[in-house]
């Protein structure tokens, strides 16, 4: 991995928009028209999203039963005569029986078809039966009496001949349940349940559509790597093995998007580095080891290499086939949105992504042997505001993927779907997925009610957008989350290849889509950070949490300046630094912490491997002699350019010698030794520092303090010291003594030599007499 990583890094340091509202609030009035009037042709204005057709109804006390369709077949009719069957089920939500039920399919009020999107959300909008969801006459099944709380399956068939369907286009398709209560006898509508019915006998005019596909896990790859020569990679745990299997999320993806010629795959690098390595020996941390440096007894063998072996080839063969698109993101995702709005000014994350683009690339190349895409930002959930877009073209994306929630559409500039791409500025396109159709792949889409109304609502909007402008191809993008589901891929992958069969969609990649001409009149304007959904804010990386992770540059430069392999420690964590990043973490605030504090945690035990043990008291037994202090290596590498200084707390009392410079083997330890001079006996405070070395020396990990004791300093300098006191006092003594003298003595003169000798009589003063008779100075002495 490190030949992917270069260098060290500098050091470092569901809401809605009110045009969204305004969107929602045209196309209300727009259906309040249709509903006056069913006769009247309504405006071609925006789509009103609604709910999933087709999924079950609320019970109330005029209409007890709850109604659920199970499964359209087929999901488009391809002739007035073909028999399009509905099942479902009946649940009697009231307090009574029901009496005397049929199921009854309505016939369209105008049979005419529906001529716009805001129709398709007015009608999924809708939870009561209504005059307007037709004339019910065709009744189809007996059903007989329901108790309360219990339930009836139902099957209904008609052909559009039935309905009176003539015209190629969307036509609601709604079934309702006839019958008494207790209360009222006579036979009246008791619930509903609505979907859409595709009428396309002919070919139309194709409408390309490109579907996003992302294959992406939460990281995987822990910085730690097991001390032996192939670095064994290490992984958090094995969750990823499980998605490999077959029957895992990742394992399906895979399958059910082979049968998608001309898909657009979006894969995280990380995830292949992740699945590259379970191919060959790894190891999983066992649980509460995150910040451990990785040994056996703190790790147990993978399992995965099987899985991991059949899944990376299947994968490759599926990205390969012609027409195929591959976007590689930045290493481990990194989270824009969470970047642009609390990382700015952060030093070295500008770096940080710059080297995401840069390792995604080469590492999706290396890992699917196929060329990919890496100019291409996609933002949490393709929310977009300004700092988003500035924050992507610092990291060198020049086409964002965008929710069109971000850009919607006014219907009173545009009344119909407009292309995908549009220049938003700064040199940079989005490609604006279509919200209304890819909400339809955001939902629980795990019972089969859910995945028939999904696919039924797919058909409907893309057949009404292909018969806005019949002459004038468009294209869309589909936009899944990151975490795509099983069950969502197979109804996108199913819709997708119905539309295709039925003449009216075409699947392209991404490419084809970015490059076509943009819609004139196109929202292209970027919101203000105001403008982003509080929901999507709500759940960012904190600029706490991004501080934490641009710190770990600081440590790890200091480990890089000793080690003399660096590159064993700079690529797993440069790595591990991306991931703490990644936009995986979304809504997994635990996980996230867990992952970043393993990370500073590991690094930590890494600078604090080489160090000075702990001392408390050594003692020197003398005015002079040797300090000895250990420095130890923990490491599995050896480590240099660092020198250790000791620093006296009192120089006057005790000084040391010089630094000593460090070379240590790995997992050795050296004692150092340092000339000592002491003035004083008594305790002098002392303080061990590990420094690197060259211009640029900083201090290396914690300073140790401990306690030098002297004794016993050299009893003959005292002497001495104290003997030249002695000596002075007496010189001193000696001139006051002479000066008496000659005071007394009346015939000395002014000339007399204060220094001659006095005769030695029997009543002279011996002290006096040997200070005076003392013929060398006190300063001389002590130089003896």
């Amino acid at each position: 991995m490190s030949e992917r990583w270069g260098s060290p890094q500098p050091e470092a340091g569901a809401g809605r928009t009110t045009g969204r509202t305004a969107k929602r609030l045209g196309a209300l009035l727009a259906g309040a028209a249709v509903l006056l009037s069913a006769a009247t042709p309504a405006l071609a204005v925006g789509p009103v999203r609604g709910t999933l057709t087709g999924v079950r109804t609320s019970g109330s006390a005029e209409y007890p039963a709850t109604m659920v369709i199970n499964t359209v077949k087929p999901a488009v009719a391809a002739q007035t005569g073909d028999t399009v069957t509905v099942t479902g089920v009946i649940t009697n939500a009231g307090g009574s029986d029901l009496r005397a039920t049929t199921v009854a399919v309505r016939t369209p009020v105008s049979k005419k078809p529906l001529e716009s999107r805001s129709e398709l959300g007015l009608i999924a909008s809708r939870n009561s039966p209504t005059g307007q969801d037709g004339i019910d006459q065709n009744t189809n099944q007996q059903i007989g009496t329901i108790p309360a709380g219990q339930s009836r399956q139902f099957s209904v068939a008609v052909t559009p001949a039935d309905l009176g369907i003539e015209e190629p286009g969307v036509y609601e398709l709604a079934v309702d349940l006839w019958g008494g209560t207790e209360d009222n006898e006579k036979a009246h509508a008791l619930g509903i349940a609505r979907t859409f019915l595709p009428y396309s006998p002919q070919a139309a005019s194709k409408t390309q559509i490109a579907a996003l596909w992302p294959l992406t896990h939460a990281p995987e790859l822990v910085a730690q790597t097991m001390p032996d020569t192939e670095q064994t990679p290490v992984l958090r745990d094995e969750s990823l093995a499980a998605d490999l299997a077959p029957g895992g999320r990742l394992f399906q993806l895979v399958k059910t998007g082979e049968t998608l010629p001309g898909l657009t795959w979006v894969v995280d690098p990380d995830l292949l580095d992740a699945v590259y390595a379970m191919t060959k020996p790894y190891r999983v941390q066992k649980p509460g080891t995150a910040g451990e440096s990785a040994q056996n007894d703190n790790t147990v063998a993978g399992t995965g290499k099987a899985v991991a072996d059949a899944w990376l080839k299947e994968l490759r063969t599926a990205v390969a086939a012609s027409g195929n698109e591959v976007v590689a993101l930045p290493y481990a995702d990194p989270d824009l949105a969470s970047i642009a709005h609390n990382g700015n000014g952060l030093t070295g994350m500008d770096t940080a992504l710059s080297k995401a683009g840069t390792v995604g690339r080469v590492t999706a190349e290396g890992r699917l042997s196929v060329d990919v895409r890496t100019n291409v930002a996609w933002p949490y959930q393709g929310y977009l505001d300004q700092q988003v877009a500035a924050t992507s073209r610092t990291a060198g994306d020049d086409l964002v993927l965008v929710n069109g929630a971000s850009l919607p559409e006014d219907p009173k500039k545009l009344s119909y779907t407009p292309n995908a791409v549009r220049p938003i500025g700064g040199g940079q396109n989005a490609v604006v997925a279509d919200e209304t159709v890819s909400d339809l792949f955001q939902q629980d889409l795990s019972s089969q009610p859910a995945r028939t109304a999904a696919t039924q609502r797919f058909l409907a909007e893309t057949l009404v957008i292909t018969k806005e402008q019949p002459a004038d191809q468009r294209n869309l993008l589909v936009m899944p989350p990151r975490t795509l589901t099983v069950d969502a891929a197979n109804t996108l992958a199913s819709a997708i290849l119905e539309a295709q069969k039925d003449g009216w969609l075409s699947l392209v990649k991404l490419d084809t889509v970015a490059t076509a001409t943009p819609t004139p009149g196109a929202n292209g304007n970027v919101p203000g950070p105001a403008e982003y959904p509080d929901g999507p804010r709500r759940t960012e990386l904190s600029d706490s949490a991004l501080g934490d992770v641009m710190n770990v540059q600081s440590g790890l430069d200091e480990l890089m300046r000793i080690l003399t392999q660096p590159q064993r420690v700079r690529s797993p964590f440069s790595a591990a630094m991306l991931r703490s990043l990644s936009t995986a973490w979304r809504d997994r605030t635990d996980a996230a912490g867990a992952y970043r504090a393993g990370v500073q945690g590991y690094l930590d035990n890494l600078v604090s491997a080489v160090k000075v043990p702990a001392k408390s008291v050594i003692t020197l037994p003398g005015d002079s002699g040797t300090l000895l202090v250990s420095v130890k290596n923990d490491l599995n590498q050896a480590v240099g350019n660092l020198e250790l200084r000791l620093t006296s707390g009192q120089l006057n009392r005790l000084n040391v010698g010089p630094p000593e410079s460090i070379v240590l083997d790995a997992n050795t330890s050296r004692t150092l030794r340092f000339p000592a001079k002491a003035q004083v006996n008594g305790s002098v405070q002392m303080t061990a520092q590990l420094w690197t070395t060259g211009p640029d020396a900083k201090q290396y990990g914690e300073p140790v303090t401990f306690t030098v004791e002297v004794t016993s300093v050299t009893q003959g300098v005292l002497y001495v010291i104290g003997g030249g006191v002695v000596l002075i006092l007496l010189a001193a003594v000696r001139f006051s003594l002479q000066r008496k003298k000659r005071s007394a003595d009346p015939d000395a003169g002014p000339d007399a030599d204060p220094d001659a000798p006095a005769e030695a009589g029997p009543d002279a003063d011996p002290g006096s007499a040997a200070v005076a008779g003392d013929p060398v100075s006190g300063d001389e002495k002590v130089g003896h």
